[in-house]
């Protein structure tokens, strides 16, 4: 690839990592990573002054206990932007000395499979006294943390190897990380990553500059401390005393609680705690492996025991594909559910969110009195499994796309929110319930008449931006299915690891499945470099292709997103009957990297720099985008071309 390519790459990368996020929805992402533009401007951004309480008792922590200032860093050993603010961080260590201290705080983000044993891996050195050692050598190799490698650094710093893997076993050390994220959620940090410098929020991997126009105010407030009298090592303490627990919650933030309603439906078969009669009725869609759903149970629960019969909770799934057993604990809920036992089943799942394997299952069936050659017959069958795809189907429908999302009479509160964002909501919802009983409303009817009316008094969304101009879009000898003549063409530049990416196959097989013969979809690559797997996955489906077997690979490819290397890549050949000698020579040869290289670049050249990225008869849609934002295109291309669907010529 040419420089110029790879430079451009490189920077729409950035761009597009966040901004395909935003678009779908993600609620945990690195969102807060400068823009190319403020990377390259060297004056240093205003930063909001207020003071947040960061504890930094028992953390690893590197600097004298006089230094003026202290740093706390939330980070992610697989986070890309988190390595590159590690380098920053060094630099600031090595210009600051013993002013400066450094305190490490773990956030290991969920769609990074590697990140949290990465974490464990360090705090397990720091029970050895060489956490600092394992930090430096987890950033420098953020694209090998795997289990054996995570060993050989362990082996490589002289570490009791043996005791060093049970630490990491320890559920004491995970409790640690659990509290850390829970922290950096209640400091408004959930994105990485993020600094606390001497209790002020600095966030993502900004330019050096940044970090020391903030350093250099907050040193000169601590020199002025100490001359008035408070010794160096009592000045953070000092600092906290008067510091802010808690960031503002997003409805905190805004004038009005958010606006945006939807109208929801609440399926018969749906798990539901109070009573259909409730003034208001809270609709989540949640995963049992997420750990942000996780995180609010407790506040569903406070909200169950405060409002008592007023308030109706019902549980839709959205099994996220980046999280491999959660599709699987979904079905298990039901097939409890089935037994009248949804409940207890939800608690078990979501308090032991790394254990949900097939044998996890059953054991929990058992400890919940199910009829367990019941339970197990429910779960081979997969009798649950059209449920639990109606509900993700619906819930992308209205806009949840992550986990957890909430509709309160069809008001969107999205994420792991407290208690004081919901009662806002639930408070004015219960007093326009009171007026429509008052004003002759069955209480059978309440629900429908106050989603209806929130439906109806949101805002008018905003004006669409400009679509893109419409490019030429050649299919090349990239891999395609649908009709050979069909009137609409979506090329998609995608990555077999990407989270997103996942999500979309789903709408595209609706799409094929509305549009039979009249759309052909055509698969480009664009393996993002932070995806360590990504590009030999890549590989292997061209492998696959070779024999004619691309789709089926591709299937196999998402499917399997968490076992991506070299050994589940052959053994998904074998499953699919290639013929192994020539596709182990294929990957060996890496005879397809120039075809996935010339994808991205082309790729690049029309923007497609984010994953997924498609383009409708070279029209733009970018992210995992819901059904209905390729029909609205597609439908308008079809009358392009003059053709009628069946149900307008009716």
């Amino acid at each position: 690839m040419k420089p110029n390519v790879i430079v451009a790459l490189l920077i729409g990368l950035v761009l597009g990592f966040v901004g395909g996020r935003a678009a779908s929805g993600s609620k945990a992402t690195p969102a807060n990573t400068p823009s190319v533009a403020q990377a390259a401007n060297k004056p240093a951004r205003a930063v909001d002054p207020t003071v947040f309480k960061v504890p930094v008792d028992g953390a690893p922590t590197k600097g004298s206990a006089n230094a003026l200032v202290t740093l706390v860093e939330f980070s992610d050993y697989e986070c890309p932007f988190c390595s590159r603010a590690n380098t920053t961080v060094e630099q600031l260590q090595k210009d600051y000395g013993s002013k400066l201290r450094v305190v490490m705080r773990q956030n290991p983000l969920s769609f990074h499979p590697h990140a949290r044993p990465a974490a464990l891996a360090a705090l397990a050195a720091g029970e050895q006294g060489k956490y600092w050692d394992m930090h430096g050598l987890l950033f420098a190799n953020n694209k090998k943390l795997d289990a054996e490698s995570l060993e050989g650094y362990a082996k490589q710093i002289g570490l009791d190897v043996a005791k060093w893997k049970a630490d990491m076993a320890d559920e004491r050390l995970g409790a640690t990380i659990d509290k850390e994220q829970a922290l950096a959620q209640q400091l408004g940090a959930s994105g990485t990553p993020a600094f606390f410098i001497n209790g002020r929020f600095l966030s993502g991997a900004q330019p050096i500059d940044n970090f020391k126009a903030l350093i250099d105010e907050e040193l000169a407030k601590a020199e002025g401390l100490v001359k008035s009298g408070v010794a160096p090592s009592q000045v953070y303490a000092r600092i906290m005393e008067k510091g802010v627990e808690r960031a503002p919650s997003r409805a905190q933030q805004q004038a009005e609680p958010p606006a945006a309603a939807k109208k929801v439906d609440v399926p018969a078969d749906s798990p539901v705690v109070g009573p259909a009669t409730a003034k208001v009725t809270i609709v989540e869609w949640s995963d049992f492996e997420c750990p942000f759903c996780s995180r609010a149970v407790p506040t569903i629960n406070k909200i169950k025991e405060t409002y008592g019969k007023d308030v109706r909770v019902v549980f839709r799934h959205q099994p996220l594909p980046m999280h491999s057993h959660a599709k699987l604990a979904a079905q298990a809920s039901m097939a409890a559910h089935e037994q009248g036992k949804f409940w207890e089943m939800h608690d078990k799942l979501f308090a032991n969110q790394r254990a949900l394997e097939r044998g996890d299952l059953e054991k929990y069936a058992q400890e919940i009195g199910l009829d367990v050659n019941k339970f197990k017959a429910a779960l081979d069958s997969n009798k649950f499994s059209a449920k639990i795809d109606a509900d993700s189907a619906s819930g992308m429908a209205v806009g949840a796309n992550g986990t957890p999302a909430f509709f309160i009479n069809g008001r969107f509160l999205s994420g792991a929110q407290p208690f004081e964002a919901f009662k806002p909501l639930i408070d004015q919802e219960i007093a326009k319930a009171d007026k429509a009983l008052a004003a002759g409303t069955k209480a059978e009817d309440l629900y429908a008449k106050l989603n209806q009316d929130n439906v109806n008094a949101a805002p008018a969304a905003p004006a669409a931006p400009a679509e893109p101009a419409v490019q030429k879009v050649e299919v090349g000898n990239a891999p395609v299915r649908g009709a050979k003549n069909a009137p609409v063409t979506i090329v998609a530049w995608s990555d077999f690891e990407c989270p997103f990416c996942s999500r979309a196959v789903p709408t595209l097989e609706q799409v094929e499945k509305e549009y039979k013969g009249k759309v052909k979809i055509a698969f480009k690559h664009q393996p993002l470099p932070f995806h360590q797997h990504a590009k030999l996955a890549a590989q292997a489906s061209m492998a696959a292709n070779e024999q004619g077997k691309f789709w089926e690979m591709h299937d196999k490819l998402f499917a399997n997103q968490r076992a991506l290397d070299r050994e589940s890549l052959e053994k998904y050949a074998q499953e699919l009957k290639l013929d192994m000698n020539k596709f182990k020579a294929a990957l060996d040869s890496g005879k397809f990297d120039k075809q996935i290289e010339a994808d991205m670049a082309d790729g690049a050249s029309k923007g497609a720099n984010g994953t997924p990225t498609f383009f409708i008869n070279g029209r733009t849609l970018v992210g995992a985008q819901p059904f209905d934002a390729f029909k609205k295109v597609i439908d308008e291309e079809l009358k392009k071309a003059g053709v009628v669907m069946a149900a307008e010529a009716k």
